[in-house]
């Protein structure tokens, strides 16, 4: 067994008895529905903020974003981070936190098919809703899967993918069930406090390697870059160094605004929302996770813009997923010093990937749980029932997670782009519009719901059945975008066009008032 092999286990074993520890020490904060799913609506600003960071960003962020887009595109990579950083965090924040925080209060909504069920009287909606959300988002954490079990089979290369993924689901469920959000919530902070560190050593420790010389040594030598005779994803130095993505610019924005807008219509984003305890920690929330978000989005896309420098030009030979594998043991495999490093870099991408994987979790099993069952069964279910469904249910997603992701499916990206495309562009108008506008519809919102899944579900068929999938995971960013885009323009559009009854408009006018309140 190696030195590097030895300081990871080492450092993986403290890391899970810490983790199961929090999941122990909450169990009594987390009996009640409430308690489970949002922690009693008393979540502060700094755990709200680790928390709502580091369910944005994961192993795939590294594996996926940051190694297939640093490597393609180089510098303009950055802006990938930056965008996340303002438009899906703080811009998020600053509009919909606190209106979040109120209305669902209001309305004693707990999760988003909740919310949609109470804010348009439509239990329809609330099953379409958690529907969408159990199917979609088995392969979101499926990605998140395969990019952590990649970076760790790259340390233990005798050691099996799965059993990796086997690890992170069996201590997933650990915590998640025993615990609910409040574990979760004190888990992300240490997590998130574990990921900053990581992450600003791995940026020094790359941008001192030889063949990188610092910040201006990675433009000079980007610059001067040529790829090797052969190379199917073959750039020029200009490329590399262009500050606005060269000829990938418009793909670039497609991406800005698939992984930034997108998390406006996430339910695990948006649920950290409703669990905030007052105005005061949603400022500090704001300031707070911009920050780790600036940090962590900048620092992996920085880093995978290092990648053709530090490989020397050649692909790895897992391909494109395993450039940022390649690059830490290449960077930080030899020496006692790299070694230690390499060991944190690696808890801090396990913290990234359960992190949101437990957010994932939670907001699956809720929506089949609290959601669905009780609508379908027409009758009202205990509380405690509930709780204990979650629970059960949240083992049970983690094991549809887990096997999906051991089925090799190869495209880590396009996995998490359709999983957002779908969810998010489902979402985000009926949700966001429903936070702002009184005259917003039931037939609106539906609309908005089913445009963004026929944008993204037909597109990927038609292109599929007559081409093929791997072209229709290429546009997977673009399907996405367009989703998000139709849902918020169709919403008000048929809102315009559909009448509300006199008892809808006061029911409404009544929920409205929430921004009047404390």
């Amino acid at each position: 067994m190696t030195q590097a092999q030895i300081f990871t286990i080492i450092a993986i074993s403290i890391y899970a008895v810490l983790m199961a520890f929090v999941g122990i020490f909450t169990y009594g904060k987390a009996k009640n529905l409430d308690g489970f799913l949002l922690g009693n609506r008393k979540v502060g600003g700094w755990a709200t903020a680790f928390a709502y960071g580091t369910a944005y960003f994961s192993a795939v962020v590294f594996v996926g974003y940051a190694g297939q887009h640093g490597w393609n595109i180089g510098i303009g990579a950055i802006w990938i981070g930056i965008g996340n950083a303002i438009l899906g965090c703080l811009l998020s924040w600053l509009l919909l936190a606190n209106r979040t925080r109120k209305m669902t209060k209001k309305l004693d909504a707990r999760t988003m098919p909740d919310y949609f069920e109470k804010r348009y009287n439509s239990k329809g909606m609330k099953l379409m809703a958690s529907i969408v959300i159990f199917i979609f988002l088995v392969p979101y954490s499926a990605a998140v899967y395969k990019g952590l079990g990649s970076l760790f089979s790259a340390v233990f290369p005798g050691v099996d993918t799965w059993i990796w993924m086997l690890m992170i689901a069996t201590l997933t469920a650990i915590y998640l069930v025993v615990g609910g959000y409040i574990a979760t919530s004190y888990t992300d902070l240490i997590q998130g406090i574990i990921m900053l560190v990581g992450v600003i050593c791995l940026v020094v420790a790359v941008l001192c390697h030889g063949s990188v010389g610092g910040i201006t040594g990675l433009i000079e030598n980007l610059g001067k870059f040529e790829s090797v005779p052969g190379d199917p994803n073959a750039v020029t130095g200009e490329q590399l160094t262009s500050l606005f993505g060269g000829s990938s610019f418009k793909f670039l924005c497609f991406n800005i605004l698939l992984t930034s807008f997108g998390t406006w219509g996430l339910p695990q984003m948006i649920g950290k929302f409703y669990a905030i305890k007052d105005k005061s920690a949603i400022k500090r929330g704001t300031i707070v996770s911009t920050i780790f978000c600036v940090i962590i989005g900048c620092g992996a896309y920085l880093v995978g813009s290092t990648s053709r420098l530090v490989l020397g030009g050649k692909l790895p030979e897992g391909g494109i997923d395993a450039v940022i594998p390649t690059l830490l043991m290449e960077v930080l495999g030899n020496g006692t010093l790299g070694v230690i490093l390499l060991s944190i870099i690696m808890i801090l991408l396990l913290s990234a990937s359960m992190s949101t994987l437990e957010a994932v979790v939670l907001t699956s099993a809720s929506a089949v749980a609290v959601d669905f069952i009780p609508t379908v069964r027409k009758k009202e279910t205990k509380q405690n029932t509930q709780v204990l469904l979650t629970r059960i249910l949240c083992l049970v997603f983690v094991a549809c997670s887990f096997i999906f992701a051991t089925l090799n499916i190869p495209i880590i990206v396009s996995l998490m782009s359709f999983s957002w495309g779908v969810v998010s562009g489902c979402f985000i108008g009926p949700y966001v519009w429903g936070l702002f506008s009184k005259k917003i519809t039931k037939v609106g919102a539906y609309s908005g719901m089913i445009a963004g899944l026929i944008t993204v579900g037909g597109a990927t068929l038609i292109i599929s059945l007559t081409s093929s999938f791997a072209e229709a995971a290429k546009m997977a960013p673009e399907m996405g975008v367009f989703a998000m885009a139709i849902s918020f323009i169709i919403v008000p559009i048929v809102s315009l066009l559909t009448k509300k009854k006199p008892e809808e408009k006061e029911r409404v006018e009544e929920i409205f008032k929430c921004y009047k309140e404390n």
